[in-house]
C-alpha cells in the first residue's frame, strides 16, 4: 500500500468509526441520561476525522503534529 493510501485509509477508517458511533449512540435509551450520554458519545466520536482532515492542511509539520495530538486524545 502506497503513502497516499494509508493517508486515506486513516480517513476512512475515521469515519467509519464514527458512523459506529453514531450508530451506537442512536441505539441507547431515549431517557436524561440516554441522551445526555449520547450527545458525548457523538461529539467525541466524531471529531477525530474532522480534526484529521484539518490536519492534513496543517501549515507546518508542528502544526501538523500538533493537530494529530488532538485526534488521538480525542480517541482515547
Amino acid at each position: 500500500m502506497s503513502k497516499e493510501n494509508k493517508q486515506f485509509d486513516l480517513e476512512d477508517r475515521l469515519i467509519d468509526f464514527a458512523v459506529r458511533v453514531i450508530r451506537t449512540a442512536e441505539s441507547l435509551p431515549k431517557t436524561k441520561v440516554g441522551r445526555h450520554i449520547a450527545g458525548q458519545l457523538v461529539r467525541c466520536g466524531t471529531s477525530p476525522a474532522a480534526n484529521y482532515g484539518e490536519a492534513q492542511s496543517a501549515e507546518s509539520r508542528s502544526d501538523f503534529i500538533h493537530k494529530i495530538k488532538i485526534c488521538l486524545k480525542e480517541l482515547r
